[in-house]
């Protein structure tokens, strides 16, 4: 009986060693996520992204691959609107990709190393590396961490972050503002790590045709030959083409100083506003790029524009959606503005409408459906609006560019915060044209 008793004794001592040596502290498991950060080779991730920051909630589908040491692609899918947006990097840059518009533009960047972003795990861990005063609680699959949010929308103050107990995989994320209000939720349905890829796929010329397929096929052998875009791309890199029609980004650029005087654009031709921001209009004739005026300020600025145009390009029939343009008009606008008055113009051949605001803040943001295809190089940064990536660019004047359900906007200002500006972007989303 005294054997039986020491035994049971002794399962039951170890019982409670093993147990406790099966609990972590917030410590260990940052530890962890440290030594997974560092042997990171690669990994891809599907979820639900759901975003509170329009008038109604608005959902995503997220794919994201990662390749070590700097390939990403991420795909964004709006399933209610059949939208996709493809954000790349390979070794010939940054590509924010709209395929259903065979659009596409390109720039150098660190992208994203210099920004986080909700659904890459990178960025997860990091903030989690990094907040000294992280919160930390278990629940019976997961360690969760409430930490600080780290991203360009001001407006996002806090996260919660789901990591699973077996191998740290994200879960599931919550990103609230300063009022607690949760804004930005991410669902990650799968997530596997050591994912193989095939050679060619972070290839933008193989994602530009092959988008509307449910997955690209990632570790299948192929006897295929790349896409010969890579010569391409870099004659892209040499010269500028405005992002759209003839002299498109440089009629915008110099649109408006908000103060009522209007400001014109003809095709090749830069339009010039009354801060003396003057930009530059390439045209594209028969593959030629050629200089319409000069940029004095950066806003869409050419190293050199000799050679070869930085963009193919090929006409689309003008029809249904030209006739039927819809104005969308964003939902917000910063306190002390109001709108001043909406003109259509004219970017290149294309029809295109311009709204001016002014008061405390002075912009304008123009609206197209762009007919001709282009594929556009451009000397900015990304910015994530949420729902999809824009590009910006400029110096003193910015333009923050961006397409959302076939409509390509420019939102262009010298005064206005760049929390302003997104939050002026994102106020398009959901809103149907009038």
């Amino acid at each position: 009986m005294r054997r039986f008793t020491w035994v049971i004794a002794l399962v039951v001592s170890l019982s409670l060693v093993l147990a406790g040596c099966g609990k972590k502290d917030a410590g260990a498991v940052v530890k962890d996520l440290d030594g997974v950060i560092n042997k990171l080779d690669s990994y891809q991730g599907v979820g639900r992204m759901v975003l509170n920051t329009g008038q109604e909630p608005q959902e995503y589908q997220v794919e994201v691959w990662y390749q070590n040491p700097h390939y990403y692609r991420i795909s964004l899918k709006n399933d209610k609107k059949d939208i996709t947006q493809i954000v790349l990097r390979n070794d010939d840059g940054v590509f924010v990709l709209t395929p259903h518009l065979n659009k596409s533009f390109r720039f150098q960047s660190d992208w994203p190393e210099n920004q986080g972003q909700v659904y890459l795990y990178q960025s997860l861990v990091q903030s989690i590396i990094m907040d000294k005063d992280r919160q930390f609680i278990t629940d019976p699959n997961a360690y969760v961490f409430d930490v600080m949010a780290n991203y360009q929308n001001g407006s996002l103050a806090r996260q919660k972050i789901w990591l699973d107990k077996k191998n740290y995989s994200p879960k599931h994320v919550e990103v609230s503002d300063a009022n607690a209000n949760v804004m930005v939720i991410v669902d990650f349905s799968q997530f596997e790590f050591g994912k193989k890829f095939e050679k060619d796929s972070f290839d933008m010329q193989r994602n530009m045709t092959s988008w509307n397929l449910k997955s690209l096929p990632t570790a299948a052998a192929t006897n295929g030959t790349k896409a010969a875009s890579t010569a391409n791309n870099a004659s892209a890199s040499n010269g500028i083409v405005s992002s759209g029609a003839t002299g498109s980004s440089a009629a915008v650029a110099g649109a408006s100083d908000g103060s009522g005087k209007a400001a014109g654009s003809t095709s090749g031709a830069a339009g010039q506003g009354t801060t003396g921001a003057a930009s530059q209009g390439v045209s594209s004739t028969a593959g030629q790029a050629k200089a319409a005026g000069t940029n004095t300020n950066g806003a869409v600025s050419s190293t050199s524009v000799a050679g070869t145009a930085a963009s193919t390009s090929t006409s689309a029939p003008a029809g249904a959606a030209q006739a039927q343009f819809g104005v969308i008009e964003p939902f917000y606008t910063p306190s002390g503005v109001k709108r001043q008055d909406m003109n259509e113009i004219k970017l290149g051949e294309e029809k295109a409408m311009m709204l001016r605001y002014s008061g405390k803040f002075n912009y304008t943001l123009v609206e197209s459906r762009p007919q001709a295809q282009t594929v556009s190089a451009l000397p900015g940064d990304i910015v994530d609006l949420g729902y999809t990536l824009a590009v910006i660019t400029g110096g003193e004047k910015k333009m923050l560019t961006w397409t959302y359900d076939g409509v390509e906007f420019r939102l262009s200002t010298a005064d206005l915060p760049m929390t302003e500006m997104i939050k002026v972007a994102q106020a398009v989303q959901g809103e149907t044209g009038k």
